[in-house]
C-alpha cells in the first residue's frame, strides 16, 4: 500500500529513525524554528544511527528562509595537518586505507555546522537553549543504542562484516559477534560528551575540553588530525548551486560535493520532455543523464578552493542542451564508471513561518573509519578516503583540503509557491533517487509519500559493492525492464520489492497556504512527525 505523507499546521520533521523525528517535532511544538528542531533531531540521531551519522563525521544544509533567501552551510572538514602523501607512503601504502586511525584523516565537522544553524536560527528569531535542543540525544544515548533493523542489515553486508579498528568491537559487537536487531548498546563517554556540549557550548567541540580529549584520542591511536585542526576549523556558508528549471528553482551544494550532478540530471531529464513517470523513457532518461552528470562531476568537482572551473556555466541552459543531445533515446551509452559509496542520513524540517531545511549527516561508510575515541565516545568518519596519493589526481591528499563528498541535500522552489526540501542517502545513488523522487513529485505530481514509496534503481557502486550494473527492485513491470536489457542496459532485478541498497529518502513540503507535509523511506526505521 502506497505509504501517505504526514499532514502538519504547525512544523513537520522527517527522519530515517522516527525518534529523531519525534524530537524535532516536540522543539516545534514548543515554540522552536525549523532550523532548532533540525539540530535537536540531528543530535538525537547520533545515539539511534551510529551506522550512519556520528559527532565524528560532517553535515551540509540548505535553509529556505520565510524571506525566500536559500543559504547553504558547509560543515566539511579538512585532512589534518599530518595527512600528507609522503606520510603514507612511508607507511606502505598505495592508497588511504578504508578503516582504521589511517582512516580517519579529516576533521569532523557536523558540530561546527549545528553552530553556524542555530546562529541563522536565532537571526530568524528562533530563542531555543542549547540546552532544551540536546537533552533528548543525552536521554537516548544514557539509555543505549537500540539496534535498528537498518543497522543490523549493515554487518550482513561484505563491507559491514569485519570492521577491525580501535573501539569498534567493544562498542558495536556482542562477544566479537554482529548484534541482532533490538540489541541495546551502550553508547560509552558519548552522553558525557553531550553535557559537556550543554554546559561549555557546542565550541568547547573544537577548542575546549572536548577537543582536547578528541585530539589526545587520535593521537593515541595514530591519526594524523592533531588537535591544532580542530582548533581552526568553522563551518562556513557559501553560495549554493541552482538550475533553473520550468517548474521553479532547484538548488543543491557547491563542490566538494556531487550537488552539481543532482543538478545537471533535473535540467537534462526536463529537456528530454518524458510524458509519463515509471515507463522506459523515465527510467532510461535519468539513467542516461546521470551518466552524462557523472562524468562532468568527475571531471569538475574538488575542493571549492581549488575549483578550475565555474560548476554554474555547466547548469546554463546551453550545457544542458547539449547535454541532452548527447543522449540517444533509444540506446544506453557505455558504462560503468568509477562510483563513490557512503552512508549517511538525511532530514528535513518546515514550520509555518515558511523557514524549510535540507540536512544531511555522514560518516562516509558505515561507522565511518571505525576507531570510537573512548574518552568522548564520538566514532570518526572515513571521509578521507576519497584523498588520491596520486599527485595528479584531481583529489590528492594535501593538509587542509576537503574531500569529495557524496552527501547533497537538496531543495527546490517552485513556482505554485511549493518550497520541497529533500534527500537520501546511498552515496552513488543519491543524484539518481533525487531525480526519481523530484521528477515523480514535480513533473508527474505522484503524491508525496508515494513518490518516496515506488519502486527504485541504482547505477553503479554503492555499499562497498564492486557491481557497477543498474539494479533495479523487483517492482518494476516486466515490460520495462526486457525494454531497458533491449537497450543496452545490464540491467539486474534484485528479489526485494523494497531494498535498503536503494537508500532511505524523504521530504517536507511547505504550500504557499501555510500547511505542511512530510514523508521519510518504508526502506528505513524512521517516518515524520508533527504538530
Amino acid at each position: 500500500m502506497p505509504q501517505e505523507s504526514l499532514k502538519a499546521r504547525r512544523g513537520v520533521v522527517a527522519a530515517p529513525h522516527f525518534a529523531a523525528a519525534e524530537v524535532g517535532r516536540d522543539v516545534l511544538a514548543e515554540g522552536g524554528n525549523a532550523l532548532e528542531a533540525a539540530v535537536a533531531a540531528a543530535a538525537a540521531i547520533v545515539p539511534t544511527y551510529p551506522h550512519m551519522n556520528h559527532l565524528g563525521g560532517d553535515g551540509f544544509w540548505l535553509i529556505r528562509e520565510p524571506s525566500g533567501k536559500v543559504r547553504y552551510i558547509e560543515a566539511c572538514g579538512y585532512a589534518g595537518a599530518r595527512a600528507t602523501r609522503a606520510f603514507y607512503r612511508e607507511l606502505g601504502h598505495e592508497k588511504i586505507p578504508e578503516r582504521g586511525p589511517l582512516a580517519a584523516v579529516t576533521v569532523p565537522g557536523a558540530v561546527g555546522g549545528w553552530m553556524l544553524a542555530l546562529e541563522v536560527a536565532r537571526a530568524l528569531g528562533g530563542r531555543m537553549p542549547v540546552k532544551r535542543l540536546l537533552e533528548p540525544a543525552i536521554a537516548l544515548a544514557r539509555a543505549g543504542t537500540k539496534v535498528s533493523r537498518s543497522q543490523a542489515w549493515r554487518f550482513t553486508t561484505e563491507r559491514g562484516a569485519d570492521i577491525r579498528a580501535p573501539g569498534f568491537a567493544e562498542t558495536y559487537l556482542v562477544d566479537g559477534k554482529p548484534p541482532t536487531a533490538g540489541t541495546v548498546l551502550s553508547t560509552g563517554r558519548l552522553p558525557d560528551t553531550f553535557e559537556q556540549l550543554v554546559r561549555a557550548g557546542l565550541d568547547d567541540f573544537y577548542r575546549g575540553d572536548i577537543g582536547r580529549e578528541i585530539a589526545a584520542d587520535l593521537e593515541r591511536i595514530g591519526s594524523p588530525v592533531v588537535r591544532a585542526d580542530l582548533e581552526r576549523y568553522r563551518a562556513v556558508l557559501r553560495e549554493p548551486l541552482s538550475v533553473q528549471l520550468k517548474t521553479g528553482t532547484a538548488f543543491n551544494s557547491p563542490p566538494p560535493t556531487q550537488g552539481l550532478a543532482a543538478l545537471i540530471i533535473l535540467g537534462i531529464y526536463e529537456r528530454l520532455n518524458v510524458h509519463e513517470a515509471e515507463g522506459f523513457d523515465h527510467l532510461h532518461g535519468i539513467v542516461e543523464a546521470t551518466k552524462r552528470a557523472v562524468r562532468i562531476r568527475d571531471r569538475v568537482v574538488t575542493d571549492f578552493d581549488r575549483l578550475s572551473h565555474d560548476p554554474g556555466s555547466f547548469l546554463l541552459p546551453a550545457a544542458l542542451e547539449r547535454e541532452m543531445k548527447a543522449i540517444d533515446r533509444a540506446r544506453a551509452a557505455p558504462w560503468p564508471q568509477p562510483a563513490g559509496e557512503g552512508d549517511t542520513i538525511w532530514l528535513g524540517a518546515a514550520d509555518a513561518s515558511g523557514l524549510v531545511v535540507s540536512y544531511i549527516q555522514s560518516l562516509f561508510w558505515e561507522f565511518g573509519s571505525g576507531c570510537v575515541l573512548p574518552r568522548t565516545g564520538i566514532v570518526m568518519q572515513n571521509r578521507g578516503i576519497s584523498f588520491s596519493l596520486d599527485p595528479g589526481a584531481k583529489n590528492p591528499l594535501e593538509p587542509g583540503r576537503r574531500p569529495f563528498h557524496t552527501l547533497i541535500p537538496a531543495l527546490a522552489v517552485l513556482k505554485d509557491g511549493r518550497v520541497l526540501a529533500y534527500g537520501t542517502m546511498g552515496g552513488e545513488g543519491q543524484p539518481q533517487t533525487q531525480g526519481a523522487f523530484f521528477t515523480r513529485y514535480v513533473h508527474y505530481d505522484v503524491p508525496l509519500g508515494e513518490a518516496i514509496d515506488r519502486p527504485r534503481w541504482i547505477l553503479g557502486r554503492t555499499w562497498g559493492s564492486t557491481i557497477t550494473n543498474l539494479r533495479l527492485e523487483s517492482r518494476f513491470p516486466e515490460a520495462v525492464v526486457d525494454r531497458l536489457r533491449k537497450a543496452g542496459h545490464d540491467v539486474e532485478v534484485l528479489a526485494e520489492p523494497y531494498i535498503e541498497t536503494m537508500g532511505h529518502a524523504g521530504a517536507v513540503v511547505y504550500h504557499p497556504d501555510g500547511t505542511l507535509d512530510g514523508a521519510h523511506d518504508p526502506r528505513s526505521d524512521g517516518g515524520a512527525a508533527g504538530c
